[in-house]
């Protein structure tokens, strides 16, 4: 009986002893160019939909309404401070990785406004699609040693650091910037941003979690 107990055991032991394999470079590269590319689709949905999210994407989405500066440039510049933070807590290497990844998003974001045209876009529509998209692109490009900057990292190093999970923290820095789109936009727009972003948390809160993936 305390055989098969035994056996059981083994048979039933969690994948945490069986040996992992890394992304390879070529894996990180495509890895990083499809989440970045997700994930300007995604802003660009929100933008068409005159809606915000949360983080500096989120930030940047809300100083293009209120400035005449494009999307791509207010990603890059409301990301310099936290590169700062990445290269202090997390390395040179994600760091590195980071730059180029929101580098990427941001010439995508030039893109699409030549490439996809949108005359008109339901409002609801655009922000539940561009937030699962958003989510579904942080998602690929955390598992592949990147990020897109701003609040993404300081979810991730309290993940790894404080054991919070990365969706929850990001969820509670994104409110304050949903908050802040009351300056700017009207109560309607702000409610229905609120609940894009909590579509996107929701997404990375139950998939984003320590220990589950092993790539």
């Amino acid at each position: 009986m305390h055989m098969l107990d035994s056996e059981k055991r083994r048979d039933d032991r969690p994948l945490a002893t069986e040996r992992t394999i890394p992304h390879s470079p070529p894996e990180d590269v495509l890895g990083v160019l499809t989440g970045t590319f997700l994930a300007a689709l995604g802003l660009y949905l929100l933008q068409e939909a005159e809606a915000v999210t949360g983080g500096t994407a989120g930030l940047a989405l809300l100083l293009t309404y209120a400035t005449p500066l494009s999307f791509g440039w207010l990603f890059v510049l409301v990301n310099l401070p936290f590169f700062l933070l990445a290269l202090w807590k997390k390395g040179w290497r994600f760091t590195l990785k980071t730059l180029v990844s929101v580098s990427i998003v941001s010439v995508f974001s030039e893109m699409n406004e030549f490439l996809l045209p949108i005359p008109d876009i339901n409002p609801i529509y655009g922000i539940v699609a561009g937030n699962l998209l958003l989510g579904v692109a942080l998602l690929i490009v955390f598992r592949h040693g990147s990020s897109l900057g701003g609040f993404n990292v300081l979810a991730l190093i309290a993940q790894e650091q404080f054991h919070l999970r990365a969706g929850y923290v990001q969820m509670s820095l994104d409110l304050v910037v949903i908050l802040l789109a009351l300056t700017v936009m009207a109560p309607s727009g702000v409610v229905l941003s609120a609940a894009g972003a909590v579509v996107l948390n929701i997404v990375l809160a139950f998939n984003h979690r320590p220990g589950r993936y092993r790539a």
